[in-house]
């Protein structure tokens, strides 16, 4: 029963996997590139099963898109900021006017809404500090409605992963 006033996203509605589906899903989380046939041999069902199967969950969205894993450091992005923003207003259509302008910026990797503390945690990837210094002034220091921004750059990364169990 959905609680009065609850905020429900269509995205978020699980859809049941059988553990066909689930050893698909961690597979091609490990490697996208993986034909179908081999992907097919290694969940035990025939290729067009296994193709029915991968179009069905790109289909619902449970795979949103496949991609290839860059390595900043090797193109010349290797500076890391995790950004806390706080906004003056946080209205639902000012918080949403942000988070299309951080949609538009190419260095913010990942925008996330939280509870308690800031409005918003950003993932930046950037070349160095004067492309952060340029990203502030755009995006922040731009912004009419940016109250307070922290941010805190890596200085190694232990472990990065996009892997969700299933």
């Amino acid at each position: 029963m959905k609680e009065k006033g609850a905020f429900v996203d269509d995205k978020a509605t699980s859809t049941p996997l059988d553990d066909v589906d689930r050893a698909i899903l961690m597979l091609l989380q490990d490697d996208a590139g993986i034909t179908n046939h081999e992907l097919a041999r290694r969940v035990a069902v025939s290729p067009p099963t296994c193709l029915r199967r991968v179009r069905r969950l790109m289909e619902q969205g449970i795979i949103e898109k496949q991609v290839v894993i860059v390595s900043p450091e090797k193109v010349g992005a290797g500076l890391t900021g995790i950004v806390e923003v706080t906004l003056d207003v946080q209205a639902a259509e000012a918080l949403t006017t942000f988070e299309r302008a951080m949609g538009k910026e190419t260095t913010v990797t990942q925008c996330y809404r939280v509870s308690q503390g800031p409005d918003f945690v950003l993932m930046v990837q950037v070349p160095d500090m004067e492309a952060y210094h340029a990203l502030v002034h755009r995006a922040f220091t731009a912004q009419n409605n940016v109250r307070n921004v922290r941010t805190f750059f890596s200085i190694h990364r232990s472990k990065f992963d996009t892997r969700v169990v299933v």
